[in-house]
């Protein structure tokens, strides 16, 4: 297992966690052993260092899950820049927002995505690279003490209100949330984690990090069904999968092969809780398994996790605080709560990211001194999640306290899906909501007042969201109104178009 030294060390120092003859990659070029994994980041991360890049610049990266895309958190760290990894399904709207907001100086990607883009979409000052122009063999920069504190990411993540915001993540942040996983998921070096998850959330860059840590091997996967991940089961012999509710639900619905179920030993997930059926199904299709049932935010990284031996008897439950996390339910004054009162989860630690980028008035209201009984102190990320603490000491989620729609593992928000629909000529108001889907976790719906023939104006804006939005962001259903209502404010009532949907 994994030790829980709470020093922290530039995220780059993982390639020495590794045996140097184990291997730390695997994919389709081949496999990657720690100390090609060495090679490679410090080749890449002389290639930036020679692209007339200060310290401190951001570097943006648009890719599938490719060996470039893998290595690049690393690189990007050793050559004292910051990382900003832009998820490959969004679409030429979002990666223009991503690469204005960030101030990137360099993109790289890949020809058929940047032949996506338009013009005005690449700031001025910023180059777009081909992955084929980025060496990862050759000379290069070896690894050197630097700051842990100082700024390594901006993952890029929706609030409930406005375009997405980039979570500000220290080296510190990134090497201790690697080790506080890999400990309590008991990684070993003969793991095999199969990558599934977006490496452009904390999540799924995570996968990364924490499996190295443990000097284990990850297999990225870029899948279309719940068909490829169980023969990449098969064929990687995986031993565990981090996923979210929608992924789940897919592969219990699958078919899956005795022999090829009982290959996995470990499944995590986070991005949404669990339904009680969910955690049953899951404990009867792969028995062998343990189910570590998680809560986070990318502000704080991970929060909560479910020790494998309380699942079966608490199913609903999100467990307790993860290594070098405090966990407080407090209420709306700071005071703790009593066992089985609601209050808000609020995080502390080293954790904690540094802010939102450029974005001091959001970082205001997220995060804020931690509460007077904090043994941390510092600042603490305020939720805004609704919890309740048992007097077992295990929590249990209530509810959101803000708007935000999670759909198919993905934080969406509705202002920008709003702003998306209001784009065109089509609708003249809109407001999306999230409604419950057993399927998605939420659907995104949107109740809109049109400019003229209604049956028109849907046929029109579905063919241009579908452009313009990644498929997670689709709303599946559209409500036609003459108008809609508004609260004594003037501002349109939210609350009650959701009551009414409910």
């Amino acid at each position: 297992m994994v030790e829980l030294d709470p020093t922290p060390y530039p995220i780059d120092a993982l390639t020495k966690r590794g045996a140097p003859e184990a291997i730390a990659l695997e994919d389709r070029a081949g496999t990657l052993i720690y100390a090609e994994l060495e090679v490679a980041v410090a080749a890449l991360a002389l290639w930036l260092r020679g692209q007339g890049l200060e310290p401190g610049d951001r570097v943006a990266t648009w890719l599938p899950k490719t060996r470039h895309a893998c290595v690049m958190p690393l690189a990007a760290a050793r050559a004292g820049l910051v990382h900003v990894p832009v998820n490959p399904v969004l679409k030429r709207a979002q990666v223009a927002h991503i690469l204005a907001d960030s101030g990137a100086r360099l993109l790289l990607t890949q020809g058929a995505r940047a032949g996506t883009l338009e013009d005005g979409d690449v700031p001025a000052g910023c180059r777009v690279v081909f992955e084929g122009d980025a060496p990862l063999a050759g000379g290069g920069l070896g690894f050197a003490e630097r700051d842990p504190q100082a700024l390594a990411a901006i993952l890029y993540t929706s609030g409930s209100t406005g375009r997405p915001k980039g979570v500000m993540l220290s080296h510190a942040n990134l090497w201790l949330g690697a080790i506080s996983v890999a400990h309590y998921l008991k990684v070993t070096p003969d793991d095999r984690v199969l990558g599934v998850l977006p490496l452009s959330f904390d999540y799924g860059q995570n996968q990364l990090f924490s499996t190295w840590a443990a000097g284990g091997r990850v297999v990225p996967l870029d899948y279309l069904t719940a068909r490829d991940v169980i023969k990449a089961v098969d064929r990687h012999d995986a031993t565990t999968i981090a996923g979210v509710p929608p992924l789940w639900t897919q592969l219990l619905e699958a078919e899956w092969p005795e022999a090829v179920a009982g290959k996995l030993k470990r499944l995590t997930n986070s991005g949404g809780a669990l339904t009680v059926g969910m955690v049953r199904g899951l404990r009867a299709r792969f028995p062998k398994a343990d189910l570590y049932p998680m809560y986070g935010l990318t502000e704080a990284f991970r929060s909560t996790y479910l020790d494998p031996s309380l699942v079966d008897a608490h199913p609903e439950s999100m467990g307790q605080a993860i290594p070098f996390a405090e966990i407080m339910v407090v209420r709306p004054d700071g005071t703790r709560t009593d066992p089985g009162e609601p209050g808000e989860l609020v995080h502390a630690g080293p954790l904690v990211a540094q802010g939102y980028w450029q974005d001091a008035e959001r970082t205001a209201l997220r995060f804020k001194p931690a509460p007077v009984h904090s043994r941390y102190g510092g600042m603490a990320v305020f939720s805004g999640d609704t919890v309740v603490e048992g007097a077992d000491g295990l929590l249990r989620f209530v509810g959101r306290d803000d708007e935000m729609i999670k759909s198919s593992g993905n934080r969406i928000s509705p202002t920008e899906v709003e702003e998306a629909v209001l784009a065109g000529s089509e609708a003249r108001e809109a407001v999306a909501l999230g409604v419950p889907d057993p399927r998605l976790g939420q659907a995104v719906v949107v109740i809109a007042v049109a400019r003229g023939d209604t049956e028109a104006a849907e046929v029109a804006l579905r063919e241009r969201l579908r452009r313009e939005l990644p498929a997670f962001m689709q709303p599946t259903t559209y409500l036609w109104r003459d108008s809609l209502p508004r609260n004594a404010n003037g501002k349109l009532d939210r609350s009650g178009l959701k009551a009414e949907l409910a």
